[in-house]
């Protein structure tokens, strides 16, 4: 087979938690332009719609579930109402998430650490749960990738909500036990560790905390943020048969923040 085509994603249904907006825009118009259906799950039905437009004008379909991932009983619901009506789906990416708090831990209450760690963590085990163990029942193969944070592997200096480095973590190596469990299966698990990028949550983070941003820039060795789109071709690869001997890898892709 010729290199590029083991990219191509022709036929297959991917399914994308935080999938509106973002990262998760970016990475469904590039599975969307390998050849992939969509079905994209957020809270916002208009960015939803005009992710799912973007879509639709590549040839491919999208379909939109409005729910919020982040609240254990919608995740269950609608993993159970995506199974009901398309069965398996061939490749899952877990992107839902944020640290959406500055909070400083000995302040922080506990009923927003568990807010936090269900956004974070519990979604990724929910649709993994529910999503990936139809891709067993299956017996084909699938893909799982999960969106975790650099802040898995370091702390971001001057700011609070330490719920996000402790949950993007604990998906780093929830990815690599199941990467293990579901090896036999064919189905690869894959992390990505993003860093400094500029979506929507970091454009707010940089009016309201300017000095936080600042500093994390100058410590990216290449100088500047990643643009959204640059996370497009490495979820193309983790989806597609290019990458089918890789399982329970974290890929970093943060400019080189992490290398001080």
């Amino acid at each position: 087979m010729p290199v590029l085509d083991r990219f191509r994603l022709d036929g297959k249904l991917a399914l994308i938690t935080g999938g509106s907006r973002g990262l998760g825009r970016e990475m469904a118009l590039a599975l969307a332009e390998a050849g992939a259906d969509l079905i994209l799950v957020g809270r916002d039905a208009a960015s939803l719609d005009g992710t799912a437009g973007a879509i639709r004008d590549l040839g491919r379909q999208a379909t939109t579930i409005v729910a919020d991932a982040g609240v254990p009983a919608e995740c269950e619901r609608f993993c159970g109402e995506v199974l009901d009506k398309n069965g398996p789906v061939d490749i899952l990416i877990n992107n839902v998430g944020g640290r959406r708090v500055n909070i400083p831990t000995d302040q922080f209450p506990l009923e927003t650490w568990q807010q936090m760690v269900d956004l974070n963590l519990t979604s990724v085990f929910v649709c993994t749960k529910l999503l990936g163990g139809a891709m067993v029942k299956r017996g084909t193969g699938g893909r799982i990738i999960n969106i975790s944070s650099i802040n898995g592997l370091v702390a971001t200096r001057k700011i609070g909500g330490r719920s996000y480095e402790t949950s993007k973590a604990a998906v780093i190596q929830f990815t690599k036990a199941v990467a293990a469990d579901w090896a036999p299966h064919r189905i690869t698990v894959n992390a990505v560790c993003p860093g400094g990028f500029m979506t929507e949550p970091n454009i707010r983070w940089s009016q309201q905390n300017p000095e936080v941003i600042e500093a994390f820039q100058e410590q990216i060795p290449m100088g500047e943020f990643g643009q959204p789109e640059d996370l497009g071709p490495l979820a193309v690869y983790l989806a597609s048969d290019a990458s089918r001997y890789m399982t329970g890898a974290v890929l970093v892709i943060d400019g080189g923040y992490t290398l001080w």
